[in-house]
This record gives C-alpha cells, sequence and structure tokens, in this order.
C-alpha cells in the first residue's frame, strides 16, 4: 500500500489501492444485510461511485475514507432493503438468501468471509427483521462498530440503534434450537444423501426433526414445491417423490453451501439445485433449497 504526501499536509492522500483495499469488508457487509451478493456488489459499487463524484478537495475533507465508504454503503443497503421487502411481497413462492459456494468471488481478496452469521439459517432470520434492526444488529453484533457509529450511519439515536440491536438479538436467540448443534453435521447431510440415493424412507425420517421444515425458492422460474413442507415425515415423503422422478442424468453431490455441509443436484455436469440444511442433536431441523437460476450463477460460472 502506498500513500503519497505533498507539501504541507499532514495527513497522506488516499490513493487507489487504500480505497480499494476496502472493498473486501464492504461486500462481506452488504451480503449480510442484503443476502444477495450481486445486490451487494450493486451497494458496494454505488459507494465507490460517489466517493469518485466527489471533488479532490472533498476527499480531502474526509478523516476517514474507508469509514465514510461504510456509512455511504450501509445507507444504500438500508434503502435497498426497504425496497427488497416491496419486491418479496411479489415474489413467485418463497424467497431465501442467494447460497454461496466455496471460493465465491474470482478475486480471493473480495471473497465473502465465512463464519456463523453466513450460513443460510442465519440469513433467513435476518430478513425476519425490520431494515433497522438488521442494519443495527449487523454493523454492531456481526461487525463491531460502536452504537455511536450505526446512529450516524442509520440515522437514529445509540439509544434508538441499541434498543433495535437487542431486538435483533431476540430473534435470533428465538430462531435457535435449544439443543447444541452437532459437530458431525458433515456425517447426518451425508447419511441423508445415500438414504435419498437409496430411497429409503424410514431412514430419512430418522435423520430429520419431527418438526422439520423444508422450504423451496424457484422465483417463478424453475419447477418446485410452491409452500414449505412441515413434518419430518412429510418431508421424505416428498424426498421419496423426488428420488422416484430423478432423472438419470442428474446426480447429487456434497457441496459446502455458506460454510455448511450441503448438497447440490447436477444435471449434465450443470447445478441445478442447491440444498443448505440446519442440523441439531444429529437431526436435519430445517432444509433450503434453491432452484432460482439466477441465485445459483455463482454455481453455475465457477
Amino acid at each position: 500500500m502506498t500513500t503519497r504526501r505533498e507539501p504541507g499536509r499532514d495527513r497522506p492522500d488516499p490513493d487507489l489501492d487504500t480505497i480499494m483495499n476496502e472493498r473486501r469488508r464492504l461486500i462481506n457487509l452488504a451480503y449480510r444485510l442484503l443476502g444477495s451478493l450481486a445486490e451487494a456488489e450493486d451497494a458496494v459499487q454505488e459507494a465507490y461511485t460517489r466517493w469518485y463524484a466527489m471533488s479532490r478537495q472533498q476527499q480531502d475533507a474526509i478523516e476517514s475514507p474507508g469509514a465514510w465508504l461504510t456509512t455511504v454503503a450501509s445507507r444504500v443497503c438500508l434503502n435497498l432493503l426497504g425496497s427488497a421487502r416491496a419486491r418479496r411481497e411479489t415474489y413467485v413462492g418463497e424467497w431465501i438468501p442467494e447460497p454461496l459456494p466455496d471460493g465465491t468471488v474470482a478475486d480471493p481478496a473480495d471473497r465473502i468471509t465465512l463464519d456463523e452469521s453466513i450460513n443460510l439459517a442465519f440469513l433467513v432470520v435476518l430478513e425476519s427483521m425490520t431494515p433497522a434492526e438488521r442494519v443495527a444488529f449487523v454493523l454492531h453484533d456481526v461487525f463491531r462498530y460502536s452504537f455511536a457509529e450505526v446512529a450516524e450511519i442509520v440515522g437514529r439515536s445509540p439509544a434508538a440503534c441499541r434498543q433495535l440491536a437487542s431486538s435483533a438479538r431476540r430473534r435470533i436467540r428465538a430462531s435457535r434450537p435449544s439443543a447444541s448443534r452437532a459437530a458431525g453435521s458433515t456425517g447426518v447431510v451425508r447419511d441423508f444423501k445415500q438414504a435419498w440415493e437409496a430411497k429409503d424412507i424410514e431412514a430419512l425420517i430418522g435423520l430429520l426433526d419431527p418438526d422439520a421444515t423444508a422450504v423451496a425458492d424457484g422465483g417463478g422460474l424453475a419447477i418446485t414445491f410452491p409452500r414449505p413442507i412441515e413434518g419430518g415425515e412429510q418431508i421424505a415423503r416428498a424426498w421419496m417423490e423426488i428420488a422416484h422422478r430423478k432423472p438419470d442424468n442428474m446426480t447429487f453431490l456434497e457441496r459446502t453451501v455458506n460454510g455448511q455441509p450441503g448438497l447440490v443436484a447436477q444435471q449434465d455436469g450443470v447445478i441445478v439445485t442447491v440444498f443448505a440444511f440446519e442440523v441439531a442433536d444429529d437431526r436435519i431441523k430445517h432444509i433450503w433449497v434453491v432452484r432460482n437460476p439466477d441465485k445459483l450463477r455463482r454455481w453455475t460460472t465457477g
């Protein structure tokens, strides 16, 4: 990283490297806020566009370019979240956040950091929050911004932002299984795949929590079940039907989905479905099925 000093100036001028080094952190933030990598990249690009639209004198007046970019990108995301809620009311079927494979984004510097805040279960809970709750919670609890900093970004008082984050935390706690998640979820998902391929309905039922749910997202662009399936036995029967209808040229493969064990369906070498799981007490509690091709571009383009 290099900086340039001009005569009479105490602060180094931010160069291209300094500004662009913020990109990975901004994309990580925006993806968690929006649940869509494509929208996250657009939001970050908008922040950079606004930065370069300023004169050099205006840029020099900004003490911390990174903080400025974070503020702008977060506000863009906040606005997008408001409009997204309206768009999703007209979305065909259920809306699931965009799933990410390992190695998402060609440039390693831009890759999404994988931790608990990136798995599908966590992102689905974020979807239930108001835009302000989501932004306050992600900025403070995930990215460790102070409530004073969050307040400046969302345009509310620090006390109000504290309340928003607290409300978001309650939603997170309420959504999590009380039992510990099994560290061996890879084995559970593998057993599920093997039972599915063997068309062993009793084995499938044994691997599913009795109150399990399955949700599918086709976006009106791919055939899938239109409403959530509730109950382990009902899910097992649905998956048996899928197994019996599976084309000969389709294979199921183990893959990592947002940092967690998952499966994909590959047809003629192209991934057409991504399955994400939440496992608790060695049983599958939730399955998310993404078939919307717009959300699978990261999987099909490599």
